[in-house]
């Protein structure tokens, strides 16, 4: 047990070189990284941004090099134009397609969306309008969701005599509860951002023209933070709820622990006592 916590440390907390030649030039993607904050915009605005393959591929592409390159400290993805965040998958893609390659496609969209939930590092969604399908997915993979007041939330799936692929009828109910899961994934209706964040599916509900700053804002708070401590929150939350109580407890004592031997920890403790703001380096 031991082994595999300290595995799990070292995989989500060493520094790693960035990717060679990869992830840096995209077609539908935009990636702007400012103190080390990566702003990745989906940018298909005249299909409303609309999940296809090639999107599907550079998110993964992009989710790499989030997790891997240690200039970025933390992502916000937001989708170009006013009036979508993601609308869903390109239906034009899935017309026609077999069993074989609609389980391909579904996998590899949940294996996409695991890298960003799994990538060591807070993700923020900026939801700006419509999060629909695939979109609400990739919103849910995100580890925190900020809704500007025109967003739109849904799992419309079955309308199309089609379910959730890309991993709603999974985070959903885990999110939300499984009552008010089956009931947006069993309607396919999309709620406005109000009850999104009645019903805990968002963090926060700000105006339009404040949703990037007010996300941004947010990232930064978590950035101030010791780094290793917030990994580790990351990790404890997402494989603890799949432990019981009890295992959960010896996971969190277990990394409690090794981060009470990190200089981070040191340096946090110290300013706290001295009344000043922390020097984190992640170590």
């Amino acid at each position: 047990m031991e082994v595999i916590f300290c595995l799990v440390l070292i995989r989500h907390f060493a520094t790693l070189p960035p990717l060679p030649g990869r992830a840096m030039t995209y077609t539908t993607l935009l990636l702007d990284l400012q103190d080390g904050i990566a702003t990745i915009t989906i940018n298909r605005p005249e299909k409303l941004n609309a999940l296809n393959a090639a999107v599907i591929e550079e998110l993964g592409l992009a989710a790499e090099r989030v997790a891997s390159d240690p200039a970025v400290k933390g992502s916000i993805l937001i989708g170009a134009g006013p009036k979508a965040f993601v609308a869903g998958a390109d239906i034009s893609e899935l017309v026609g397609q077999t069993p074989i390659e609609g389980q391909r496609r579904s996998m590899k969209g949940q294996q996409v969306f695991r890298r960003w939930e799994r990538c060591g590092k807070p993700v923020i969604a900026a939801v700006n309008g419509f999060a629909l399908g695939g979109g609400c997915e990739l919103a849910l993979a995100c580890h925190l969701r900020i809704a500007s007041e025109s967003a739109r939330f849904g799992q419309p799936e079955v309308k199309l005599g089609i379910g959730p692929g890309y991993g709603g009828t999974v985070r959903l109910p885990r999110l939300i509860g499984k009552g008010r899961a089956l009931e947006m994934l069993l309607t396919g209706r999309t709620i406005r951002a109000e009850e999104a964040l009645q019903i805990g599916l968002v963090n926060k509900v700000v105006p339009e023209a404040e949703l990037l700053s007010t996300a941004t804002e947010v990232l930064k708070q978590i950035l101030a933070n010791g780094p290793l401590a917030v990994s580790a929150c990351l990790e404890l939350v997402e494989t603890g709820l799949d432990l019981s109580v009890d295992e959960a407890f010896r996971q969190e004592a277990h990394l409690f622990g090794l981060l009470s031997a990190t200089t981070d920890m040191g340096e946090g403790m110290a300013a706290f006592l001295e009344k000043r703001a922390a020097n984190f380096t992640g170590q």
